[in-house]
């Protein structure tokens, strides 16, 4: 009686697992968007930078883009949607574009271009993966023999021999 049991409970954690892993692929994997206002060449031909954009995503201002400034958003699921409030020239009028992207799965970090994404241009021209540098710290390494984690000396600061 116990090892039926035992096995029904076993079961139904189980299923519950599967049906918590079947929800999270539905709702999709998060990702982390940076909006690019800078112009980009694709296939021999640049396209400019709209004087200003300011990114609408989820109906909230996420960043008001110049000419090579960058804005950032998280997305949950891999339909992306934003709002563009384009201004061409200073002074011109602004015209509102609703744009939607498919994101890869594989990718956490991505960059969109906004002047490619305006131009209507494949996805190879507007989406690159933001790779962060490392920072000079974490270049730097330990040269063997100098110190220790402690900061103490090979003769335990005494000075002189032992």
């Amino acid at each position: 009686m116990k090892s039926k049991r035992r096995l029904l409970i076993c079961l139904l954690s189980v299923a519950v697992l599967i049906v918590i892993a079947a929800a999270m692929m539905v709702i999709g994997r998060g990702h982390t968007i940076y909006v690019d206002n800078r112009s980009v060449e694709y296939n021999g031909q640049t396209y400019e930078t709209p004087y200003k954009v300011t990114v609408y995503v989820k109906n909230e201002q996420i960043a008001k883009l110049y000419d090579s400034e960058r804005g950032m958003s998280t997305w949950i699921g891999q339909n992306f949607k934003m709002t563009l409030e384009v201004m061409e020239e200073k002074g011109g009028d602004e015209v509102l574009q609703t744009i939607q992207l498919n994101l890869p799965y594989s990718m956490d970090g991505i960059i969109v271009n906004i002047p490619a994404v305006l131009a209507g241009l494949p996805e190879e021209a507007w989406l690159t993966e933001f790779i962060p540098t490392p920072t000079k710290e974490e270049d730097e390494e330990e040269v063997p023999g100098e110190g220790d984690e402690f900061g103490m000396t090979d003769d335990m600061g005494l000075g002189g021999d032992i």
